[in-house]
């Protein structure tokens, strides 16, 4: 659930504090594990480190993220790609796309392995 706009934005003072003790752009990071604290335009230039859950994630703070909030930037979960037998059918189709493409740059690959090797003639 989203808050009222009457409210006015979530500000964490502890961030606020450990934001004054550091300076924007010396490269430290400012951890928090404060994800629903709105950005506001004095945190732009600041990198935070997010925790989401298991680490930290750096975000570099700009102008165009004054407004949302510090977890937006700070994924919690990892996408697993589907398995089966469509995701290996594409999986083989856009290694194809890129073999021919690797080859017309000039630069050889060596020769795939097949699984059958041919057989010995005596």
């Amino acid at each position: 659930m989203a808050r009222s706009l009457k409210k006015g934005p979530c500000i964490d003072e502890k961030l606020l504090k450990k934001m004054q003790k550091t300076k924007p752009g010396s490269g430290q990071a400012v951890k928090t594990w404060s994800r629903d604290a709105t950005i506001t335009p004095e945190m732009i230039g600041f990198i935070f480190g997010v925790h989401n859950g298991k680490d930290f994630i750096s975000v570099s703070v700009t102008e165009d993220m004054v407004g949302h909030r510090l977890g937006e930037f700070s994924p919690t979960t990892k996408f697993v790609r589907h398995g089966g037998r469509m995701q290996k059918e594409l999986e083989a189709k856009a290694a194809e796309v890129q073999a021919p493409a690797a080859t017309s740059s000039g630069v050889s690959s060596p020769a795939p392995k097949s699984k059958n090797p041919a057989p010995k003639k005596n």
